[in-house]
């Protein structure tokens, strides 16, 4: 190995990226830290990685690839199975006669090249590539450690329902297990992968000429492999059969539930079925039960808002609203609420549409509009069973917002949603729907908006110097960062090199006090509200964002990404 290196370096100076007075210095840090001397001078970033890449290239007379701005056929990646490409870590760039163009982090690796050649039976032409561009070429095309999706899978499918002499285009019914199996096999197979890279949501979209697969992770949508498009039908019957819906109907919307097992964890998925004009799209929700987390620290607060959140949740009776999109999780906020004030001493029950996860010792119940029991319905019931903290999964008209505001003026907590933009917009909403005044100003104790932002991944996260745009967007001054720790992901193996993984919560919470009732009771406009709020000490989504950014919790980009149309 030291050979290699003092011959890679050679190059390295004879083709003008360092010289040699800076290799004799990094060659006594080197051996003195025990590490390899090219390594650290790319840690010291005296060479770039391109620089490396091209040095090897030089020294074996091959080409250098960019695979990042490359379209690889799937004629052209099947060539090399997915077990080889991840051993020997290696991406089919072409093929000529008799010829496989593979590129290679390291073209010295002969043993490698050897081992190609017997196991694809074809002459290998070496290209050059770096190590983070062959990685993120293995994860785009054969899927990271995270991301295994079958590529094979949907060939040996057709292939299976081929020999078995099934109609590709036909659902069947469903009847015949054991020729669906390979189909069953697949459609398990989209669920698995889903769960295994952490997506919230699995998108199989029927378009003109294709069957879109994607999911959503960590709030952003992926596209992956996509089924073939005669396979549409017949997946689309196995998932309406699963969830419980009415397989021959193909012109209204439907919904239904699946229960699916990976591994030894139990999931949930809330299946949604919409006609499109190129077939019916379907949705489906990954509720992990064993996954949820349920502690307040979790959900993102940092330690001077979530003294103040514990404060109102503990308080006797009165309104917490918790307001934002669909998808910012409100709903997970809710349930930390419950988690975090449930005692064997409180009756806690909860009116939701639909149940997503069942918390041990809280009654939930769970509305049904087909036969008449709305959320007024269950609300005005379950008030005879003399809970002492309520919550409604969301406030969606007057009658029950009366009945819940009514019931944080008679001795009860309770905890519910909005749709709203921000927290003092609340308020307004309210009203619109038809809550007097007096009645919002007495019963509310807490407005409380919130967005979703991405995490930094830790295992690859990098002191990062944000640019002048993000600065100005943000509000701040380069002399804002002197005691910051700014970050941003590089990308790696954990986070599948988008460099963030997980997400947590911005929020700006209003702590209504006897100064902010007045102001409602007076029906003062939102942006007066606002106004107020802030001077009574109310964080925007975007300052809180701020100090998370400064923390090194997220990035600029994140907090602008979701708090556009925000005041600084």
């Amino acid at each position: 190995m030291a050979e290699k290196d003092d011959y890679l370096l050679d190059l390295l100076v004879d083709l003008g990226f360092t010289n040699a007075e800076v290799v004799a210095k990094a060659r006594e840090e080197a051996n003195a830290a025990g590490v390899g001397v090219v390594d650290l001078l790319v840690a010291n970033k005296v060479i770039r990685p391109a620089d490396v890449t091209q040095a090897k290239a030089a020294q074996f007379g091959a080409e250098v690839v960019t695979l990042a701005g490359l379209k690889i056929d799937d004629d052209v990646i099947s060539l090399v199975p997915r077990d080889v490409a991840k051993k020997y870590r290696v991406i089919p760039v072409f093929q000529t006669e008799g010829k496989v163009a593979v590129a290679i982090a390291d073209p010295s690796d002969l043993n490698t090249i050897d081992s190609l050649t017997h196991l694809l039976h074809a002459e290998i032409e070496l290209r050059v590539a770096s190590e983070p561009d062959i990685e993120q070429a293995l994860n785009k095309y054969y899927g990271g450690d995270k991301k295994a999706l079958a590529d094979g899978a949907f060939k040996d499918v057709i292939q299976e329902l081929t020999q078995d002499n099934v109609e590709i285009g036909d659902a069947g019914g469903g009847a015949d297990v054991e020729a669906d199996a390979p189909l069953i096999r697949l459609v398990n197979q989209i669920i698995v992968d889903a769960f295994k890279i952490r997506a919230s949501d699995i998108h199989l979209e029927p378009l003109a000429k294709r069957f879109r697969l994607r999911y959503r992770i960590d709030g952003m949508m992926q596209e992956m492999k996509s089924p073939p498009k005669q396979l549409q039908a017949s997946i689309i019957a196995r998932l309406k059969i699963q969830a419980g819906m009415v397989i021959s109907e193909h012109r209204i919307p439907q919904d239904g539930r699946i229960q699916s097992k990976v591994g030894s964890k139990l999931i949930d998925l809330r299946v949604s079925c919409l006609p499109t004009n190129h077939g019916e799209s379907i949705v489906m929700r990954i509720l992990d039960k064993e996954g949820l987390k349920l502690g307040l620290p979790e959900l993102g607060f940092l330690s001077d808002d979530q003294a103040t959140f514990e404060r109102i949740i503990a308080l006797p009776d009165g309104i917490l609203l918790v307001t934002g999109p669909t998808g910012s999780g409100k709903t997970t906020t809710l349930y930390s609420c419950l988690n975090f004030i449930n005692r064997p001493d409180r009756k806690i029950i909860t009116v939701e549409d639909p149940v997503e996860y069942v918390l041990a010792g809280i009654n939930q119940v769970q509305v049904n509009d087909l036969v008449g029991f709305t959320f007024a319905t269950a609300l005005r019931a379950i008030l005879r069973q003399a809970p002492n903290i309520v919550m409604i999964g969301e406030i969606r008209d007057i009658e029950t917002a009366s009945i819940a505001i009514n019931a944080s003026l008679t001795g009860h907590l309770v905890f519910s949603t909005l749709h709203t933009n921000d927290a003092p917009g609340a308020v307004t909403r309210l009203a619109d729907i038809g809550v007097k005044p007096f009645l919002i100003a007495s019963s509310t104790r807490c407005l409380m908006a919130q967005r979703l932002v991405r995490k930094i991944c830790k295992k690859c996260a990098a002191p990062y110097e944000p640019d002048d745009g993000e600065l100005r967007a943000l509000g701040l001054k380069r002399e804002d960062l002197k005691n910051a720790n700014v970050q941003k992901g590089r990308g790696c193996n954990n986070c599948n090199g988008s460099g963030n993984r997980g997400r947590f919560g911005i929020f700006e919470i209003f702590v209504v006090d006897d100064e902010g009732r007045k102001l409602i009771y007076d029906r003062v406009p939102t942006n007066v509200l606002r106004a107020r709020a802030r001077e009574m000490g109310m964080r925007t989504l975007r300052e809180d964002g701020i100090r998370k950014v400064l923390a090194g919790l997220t990035t600029a980009e994140e907090v602008i990404r979701a708090t556009v149309g925000d005041e600084a």
